[in-house]
């Protein structure tokens, strides 16, 4: 195939082309995995992507992945959980769909910016460079200008991180108007890479009304034709249903979409999304994919052993546990349980650590406000809970309410970021005796604010300017319980999202009456902890952000075993 990267990059109006080419891009040197999704959204694409990125690193490549959301936002900071689900925080500041968060988790690696993008952020590229006269006079379209800068993203973060593989997860649904140009952009890939240097995965929904009590392959049939119309031949068929793909099925999707039989694979729902990569493994997903780009001399058996061996301790581990404690989470997306995905994820790494399995129940504080809920009612068979992060007052006072019996009471705690924030605010009120003191998030003319914007915070406007945002290293007070989990460290780092902080001017009354402040940010209060309680801890961070299942953060290690020991003791 005639190379045409030579006369991509160039911008006058004798070629149809653009791409920009980043400096050092080498065609053929780093492959490319792209994943589409087709029949209805939710079939855990990003889940399956993450899984596939694992098991391709797993074999010695250097995988890197890259997620697309069709949205016009910049990024996903403004999208409510209950339309989006999680809003994930890289290390970097950056906010992202939560599918980033299963990919960091998988590959038990941190991204960055470089490795997400959204339709938002390619138009405003397209448009400040139109701005500038950048296109030297043409006309700009989104072929080739909106597609180009897409393919360019994609390269430039393959020469960034000397990917061997960049797997892209396109979001959204073959046939939506949003996604189409990056759909487009994928098949311009293939066409500028060359085949060989480009693998297409479709994802599809096999059927089985409980009517017919059979799998029906129709509706995938139909999906598959749609990307086929959009110029996209897939090289592999992941069949995603309830029970496992039977042959015929498999046959039928073979035979209308071009596709070899043994491309085709099942992946059927699994109790945990950690043994997902086991079932692609025996599918031999992996493998179709080195073979297909012809990659076959770059895997490292000996580091995928290793990998595999590693995995499988884990996988064990969380079959193994056969004790179970129960866990409250309280908030108010409490319906919708992706809105609080990377705590539940941190709680099942810790619980595997622990050997134990974690049944979560969910408090609706806002039903303990209404008196539609008791606090005792609330308590009575957990033994510990989380309060997460969260904006805005609705179920606030619930929560405060159910800090204070798990103080009273004993029983572990662990307040995240809000929760952190919270746990000062029912301390300040019920111990210190400041009776009016809130966060001025909730009460902006309260007369105690123990949690409140800082001076310096005041002088940034605009949406999310004065918000904390990424990782912050925070320095640990010796002696310490929350110095003690993070195995004696003097530093550690881990992620934030807040705007509101611990007032200064309050720190000296909190800690006379027994509320020890074990890590700072500078002037920053980090971490709070309260001797003698057995476990109550807050923290102005999101540690659920750096839990990995190989990895789990040390918080959630330390507070599900204290949950365990609580559960021993009564």
């Amino acid at each position: 195939m005639h190379n045409i990267l030579d006369t991509l990059a160039k911008k006058t109006t004798e070629h149809e082309y653009y791409t920009p080419v980043p400096e050092g891009y080498v065609r053929g040197k780093t492959k490319y995995v792209v994943v589409f999704g087709t029949v209805m959204s939710g079939l855990g694409k990003g889940i399956f992507s993450s899984c596939l990125a694992k098991l391709l690193q797993d074999k010695g490549l250097v995988c890197e992945p890259i997620k697309f959301d069709g949205y016009l936002n910049q990024d996903a900071g403004t999208l409510n959980p209950y339309r989006h689900g999680e809003v994930f925080v890289l290390d970097d500041g950056t906010e992202t769909d939560m599918d980033l968060g299963t990919y960091e988790r998988m590959q038990n690696k941190n991204l960055s910016a470089d490795n997400y993008l959204t339709g938002g952020r390619v138009f405003a590229k397209v448009l400040a460079k139109e701005r500038k006269g950048e296109y030297l006079g043409r006309d700009v379209q989104i072929i080739p200008h909106i597609t180009g800068e897409i393919k360019g993203f994609i390269r430039t973060t393959a020469v960034k991180k000397k990917a061997d593989v960049v797997l892209i997860e396109v979001g959204g649904t073959v046939g939506d108007f949003e996604n189409s140009y990056f759909i487009e952009a994928m098949r311009e890939l293939a066409y500028e890479e060359g085949k060989e240097n480009v693998c297409f995965v479709c994802m599809t929904y096999i059927m089985e009304p409980a009517t017919l009590g059979e799998q029906k392959s129709k509706a995938a049939q139909l999906g598959l034709r749609g990307l086929l119309a959009s110029g996209i031949q897939p090289d592999i068929v992941a069949c995603r249903a309830e029970r496992k793909v039977g042959d015929k099925i498999r046959e039928k999707i073979s035979l209308f979409s071009n596709v070899p039989v043994e491309h085709v694979v099942s992946v059927p729902d699994m109790e945990s999304i950690y043994f997902i990569p086991d079932t692609l493994k025996e599918s031999a997903l992996d493998d179709l994919c080195v073979s297909v780009l012809c990659l076959e001399k770059k895997v490292d058996k000996k580091d995928e052993q290793q990998a595999t061996k590693e995995w499988q301790d884990f996988v064990q581990k969380l079959r193994g546990a056969r004790k179970k404690i129960t866990i409250g989470i309280t908030g108010k997306y409490t319906v919708l349980r992706d809105a609080y995905a990377s705590v539940m994820k941190a709680l099942e790494h810790a619980a595997a650590y622990n050997n134990v399995q974690v049944q979560i129940k969910w408090i609706e504080t806002t039903d303990i406000e209404k008196g539609k809920l008791s606090v005792e009612e609330a308590m009575a068979d957990v033994v510990g809970v989380i309060v997460p992060g969260g904006f805005g007052s609705r179920g606030a006072e619930g929560k405060i309410q159910c800090i204070r019996y798990l103080r009273e009471n004993n029983i572990p705690y662990l307040g995240l970021c809000y929760g952190f924030q919270l746990a000062l605010v029912e301390f300040a009120r019920d111990v210190c005796g400041m009776k009016e003191a809130n966060t001025t998030e909730n009460d902006p003319k309260t007369k105690f604010p123990v949690i409140d914007y800082l001076p310096e915070q005041m002088k940034i406007v605009g949406l999310g300017g004065n918000m904390r945002l990424g990782g912050y290293n925070a320095e640990l007070k010796k002696g310490t319980k929350v110095w003690e989990l993070y195995g004696k460290k003097e530093t550690v780092r881990e992620r934030h999202r807040h705007r509101y902080e611990a007032n200064p001017v309050f720190l000296q009354q909190l800690e006379e009456k027994g509320i020890i402040f074990s890590g700072k940010c500078g002037d920053l209060i980090e971490y709070l902890e309260l001797p003698p309680h057995p476990f109550f801890v807050g923290t102005q961070s999101h540690p659920e952000f750096t839990s990995r299942p190989l990895s789990p953060n040390p918080l959630y290690v330390g507070f599900v075993r204290a949950a365990v020991d609580t559960k021993r003791l009564r």
